[in-house]
């Protein structure tokens, strides 16, 4: 005889029941496609659990591959990566520094995170992310790390990181040039200090190591000068150098912009004695990335370069630069007014400076990224900066990337800065007061202005880098001689082996021929200590050819 179930019974039996049912549902929504649907539905995201039957998440199969689950307002277009991969494995790591250089990147990613406005994403499908980091050492550190995939350096200082064993094991490799320094960096001197050639035996304050270095040593070789002339007093930055030139121990200093203004402006009788406006092909601006990261997102890389490079295209346009204005201010922490102002003292390079740069024109006689790496690779050692010799430049470069855009990007807007246009040499430039002044002896055959080969190649060797380091600079050639013969003839020799000079550097070097100032003194300019030419030593000082530095 069957027996009546009691309340309680009834009550247990309904609970097993509700309880079969929600916890059927519970595992449908968790683990099938029904419930994938009535998750979207319901516009709700699926949490990660963890599969107890494989040990696995459910963002991950029991093979180890990666999938991913979408929300309702995700689509697989904008997933980080279309093909499986994570977020941050379709995402370019950047560090960056407070350097108006960087502008056309920021502009074209749309601020500095990574975003999905970013034209880095909407025309290649990945994100960029820029990071300011302005202390190096600790970039060098997180970069070596895998924290970063790229980071910035300059072409000059980049011998410090290729040189050390524990940094070149892993291949980093510059892939492009990002600006020319245009004012940005200067030298500011005290009451007294009028040319490069006064700092001789002068305290100078210089940030050790940094560009700051390359800018005083290229600025004493324009003055026949070693950087051992100098007394360098080493800072840790360029923000102390300006400190310290506030102060009674110091002579002179190289600082950056508007340090050089705000600096002079508190020392009475100071100066700007000289910039990268005059000084226009020394700072060069690059990145750099691991071999190994070129090789995983060669794509990466290419696309990153080619919209930076349609970035800085698109700066001509006023407004464009107001809008990397904006996102500029807003990484660095400061006024969009202070943001055009960093903008202002640099020249962001073009597709084709970078073709230049990394030598890959053959008919470009200018300023290229291996003079200025193999120049301070021999200089930091020298200084004792470095320990050994950096390896060549064409081994730590990497030239994909800009090869690769010449395809792409077309037309004048991608095209090589041009040089300098200068006006006709006029009387004004005969006495104009020199920013600097290097005597080079060079020898003609008796009587004669004809160049010899062993005159070209001192001129090669001793000035041709300077004139190409100082392009916004005229050059004046002085011809100066013995007394030995006529004074007319002296003098009419001494202006045609000048002008000898001139024409030179001219043909071999592309040089525009209104930016000589050619003159001709004969025995008039004798060598101090020199002036009675009464030893045959006095006498080949005295013929001799000075290039000074004037404005242009």
């Amino acid at each position: 005889m069957a027996r009546r179930l009691t309340t309680f019974s009834k009550l247990l039996i309904t609970l097993l029941i509700l309880a079969a049912i929600f916890f059927g549902f519970r595992w449908l929504v968790g683990n099938t496609a029904l419930g994938d649907l009535v998750s979207d539905a319901q516009g709700g995201e699926r949490t990660e659990q963890t599969d107890r039957n494989s040990g696995t998440s459910e963002g991950t199969t029991s093979s180890g591959k990666k999938t991913t689950i979408l929300g309702k307002n995700n689509s697989k277009k904008n997933n980080a990566n279309s093909s499986g991969g994570s977020d941050e494995d379709n995402t370019l790591k950047v560090q960056l520094v407070s350097w108006g250089g960087y502008a056309p990147g920021l502009y074209f990613n749309e601020g500095a995170a990574a975003n999905e406005r970013s034209r880095f994403f909407k025309d290649y499908g990945f994100k960029v992310d820029f990071k300011l980091e302005n202390d190096l050492i600790n970039a060098l550190d997180a970069w070596l790390a895998g924290e970063y995939d790229v980071i910035v350096q300059t072409a000059d200082a980049f011998p410090l990181y290729t040189a050390p064993d524990e940094i070149n094991a892993v291949s980093p490799r510059a892939f492009m040039q990002v600006d020319w320094s245009r004012g940005g960096d200067a030298i500011i001197v005290k009451r007294g200090i009028n040319t490069i050639n006064d700092l001789k035996g002068k305290k100078v304050v210089v940030a050790v190591p940094s560009p700051a270095q390359t800018l005083l040593i290229t600025s004493l070789e324009a003055a026949g000068l070693d950087y051992s002339d100098v007394e360098v007093i080493k800072t840790t930055d360029n923000l102390k150098a300006a400190e310290l030139f506030r102060s009674d121990d110091v002579d002179a200093a190289v600082v950056w912009s508007p340090d050089d203004i705000l600096a002079t402006r508190d020392v009475a009788g100071s100066k700007i004695l000289l910039t990268t406006m005059e000084q226009t092909h020394v700072i060069a601006d690059i990145m750099m990335a691991k071999q190994e990261v070129i090789n995983s997102k060669r794509n990466m890389i290419h696309k990153f370069y080619e919209g930076w490079m349609k970035g800085v295209a698109e700066m001509r346009m006023p407004a464009n630069q107001d809008k990397a204005a904006k996102y500029l201010a807003e990484l660095n922490g400061v006024s969009v007014d202070d943001a055009k102002g960093m903008m202002s003292v640099v020249h962001w390079t073009s597709q084709g400076d970078n073709v230049n740069f990394f030598g890959l024109d053959s008919n470009y006689k200018g300023q290229k990224g291996n003079d200025l790496y193999t120049k301070m690779a021999k200089n930091f050692v020298k200084t004792g900066d470095a320990e050994k010799q950096a390896p060549s430049w064409r081994s730590v470069i990497y030239t994909g990337a800009v090869q690769a855009a010449q395809a792409t990007l077309l037309g004048t807007k991608y095209n090589p800065e041009k040089d300098k246009t200068f006006s006709a040499p006029s009387a004004a430039d005969r006495k104009a007061a020199p920013v600097a002044t290097k005597p080079v002896s060079i020898n003609f055959n008796t009587g004669q202005f004809q160049l010899t080969e062993n005159a070209k190649t001192i001129i090669d060797l001793q000035f041709a880098d300077v004139a190409k380091s100082f392009a916004g600079m005229k050059v004046r050639i002085e011809g100066n001689t013995d007394n030995v013969g006529s004074l007319q003839n002296n003098i009419s020799l001494s202006q045609k082996r000048a002008q000898s000079v001139a024409d030179y550097l001219k043909t071999t070097y592309s040089m525009d021929p209104n930016r000589f100032v050619i003159v001709g003194n004969g025995p008039n300019k004798p060598v101090k200590g020199c002036e009675t030419n009464a030893t045959a030593d006095c006498k080949a000082k005295n013929r001799r050819t000075d290039f000074q530095l004037i404005p242009g």
